[in-house]
């Protein structure tokens, strides 16, 4: 690609149009055009997308369709080539991609923490007898039952901004978000906790970027090459392996993490819960980062197989009917 197409060419960046996403979405138009000096400012755009995720706030995701809502438009715009890239969580993809896109490109993963934010306790273990903690999140609300079965978990949707402000108000005594998120919005100054792994096992992909693309569009990949971060791409290979055996979805409270270490191994927690908590496998499985896919799909393949075949069918059935 010649300096003279790069600064020529429009570049459409597709992102929802949330606080946080465009943040995100700023992060990668500001690394591109710092890797690629030749790219034209002004004809580096971002494109808001409205979701079918960000226009239901009323229900939970689980009872509405899942992880999918937050991208099947920006997808369709990239499909028809409205736009030329998408930034996305990569906690909201899909385990299965549309035909003719996909994830080249992950930026450095961001802390996969969550962070526990009340003004009732100085942490979630502390809170008292019979609380309530608000959370659209299932993975979230069965490991907090799993410990604290005696705390009420209710539904909070929205944007951060949002469910920090329905705290203040009193909706419920404390909330649970991703600490990645936090950072990126220069909102860590809210947060009373930070709740260890050991705690509380994020969800996958949790803190990670990704940018998607029509697959084999050259001008596009050779762009996006510059600001990949292999070590992030190969855990999160790992744990979404994992999640595809699992069939993942928001129906379904799944746990992962897969983390490298300076000796070049790759190391993976993984987990399925029942949504109260009371059930619960766990698996961890350690190797060469090398075979990272591998690992996940044996965690995801172990898992199945303890919880059983009508698992996750149960789940699901339970989660239609609510």
């Amino acid at each position: 690609m010649t300096s003279t197409q790069s600064s020529s060419q429009p570049l459409r960046i597709g992102t929802r149009g949330s606080p946080l996403a465009l943040a995100q979405a700023n992060l990668v138009r500001g690394r591109l055009l710092a890797a690629h000096p030749a790219l034209a400012p002004e004809t580096t755009e971002i494109c808001i997308i409205k979701t079918t995720g960000d226009r239901i706030l009323d229900r939970p995701l689980s009872e509405v369709g899942g992880k999918g809502l937050f991208t099947k438009e920006i997808e369709e715009a990239l499909l028809e080539g409205r736009v030329d890239l998408a930034v996305h969580s990569m906690k909201d993809m899909p385990t299965v991609l549309p035909g003719g896109l996909d994830v080249p490109c992950l930026l450095e993963r961001e802390d996969p923490r969550d962070v526990f934010i009340s003004p009732k306790a100085p942490n979630l273990w502390d809170l008292p007898d019979g609380a309530v903690v608000g959370t659209a999140s299932l993975r979230r609300q069965a490991q907090i039952l799993r410990r604290r079965p005696d705390l009420k978990v209710v539904n909070i949707r929205g944007n951060v901004e949002t469910r920090l402000r329905k705290i203040e108000a009193g909706e419920a005594d404390a909330t649970l978000l991703a600490l990645a998120g936090l950072k990126r919005l220069g909102l860590t100054g809210a947060v009373t906790a930070v709740i260890p792994l050991e705690d509380m096992l994020p969800a996958v992909a949790q803190g990670a970027i990704g940018i998607e693309c029509r697959a084999g569009d050259d001008r596009i990949l050779e762009l996006l090459a510059a600001l990949n971060h292999p070590a992030t791409q190969t855990c999160i290979a790992a744990e979404r392996a994992m999640l595809l055996v699992l069939d993942g979805s928001c129906r379904t409270p799944i746990a992962g993490l897969a983390q490298l270490d300076d000796a070049g191994g790759l190391s993976l927690r993984a987990m399925v819960l029942t949504p109260d908590g009371r059930t619960v496998h766990e698996t961890l499985r350690a190797g060469p980062a090398s075979d990272a896919e591998r690992l996940g799909r044996d965690a995801g393949e172990e898992l199945l197989g303890r919880a059983g075949p009508n698992f996750f069918a149960d789940l699901a059935n339970s989660a239609a009917s609510d």
